[in-house]
């Protein structure tokens, strides 16, 4: 069984999560990307209507995020998000009816798809 990583998961506002994972998976401007113990040092962007999934003795944890940066050590994961909200907390049919408001809006538009995104993948 793979060693566990230390993550430290902040938002502008507060510290949003902490503890050790198993793994995550983080959707950056580059594409998605998988952590685990003894990964190589890295820094990515997160994007925009991106989420997070950690991976923990209790299962799998799915936040949406709003913008923000990933750092990587070897034994270390901070993730830097503008606002986060887990799964379980988000209102589908808000977030439907916010991509359906959102227009030209391409913001809002990521924002509302990374909401529902996160819903998706925790299997809600």
């Amino acid at each position: 069984m793979a060693a566990d990583i230390e993550v430290e998961f902040v938002t502008v506002e507060r510290r949003f999560w902490s503890g050790t994972a198993s793994m995550v998976v983080a959707k950056t401007t580059e594409g998605e990307i998988g952590i685990q113990a003894g990964h190589e040092p890295l820094l990515g962007e997160l994007d925009t209507g991106g989420t997070v999934t950690v991976y923990t003795d209790e299962g799998k944890k799915v936040a949406a995020v709003e913008g923000g940066f990933l750092s990587v050590t070897a034994n270390k994961v901070s993730i830097l998000g503008e606002t986060a909200a887990w799964s379980e907390s988000i209102d589908r049919s808000a977030a439907e009816q916010a991509l359906a408001d959102a227009g030209d809006d391409a913001a809002a538009a990521a924002t509302a798809r990374g909401r529902l995104r996160a819903i998706e993948k925790a299997g809600a």
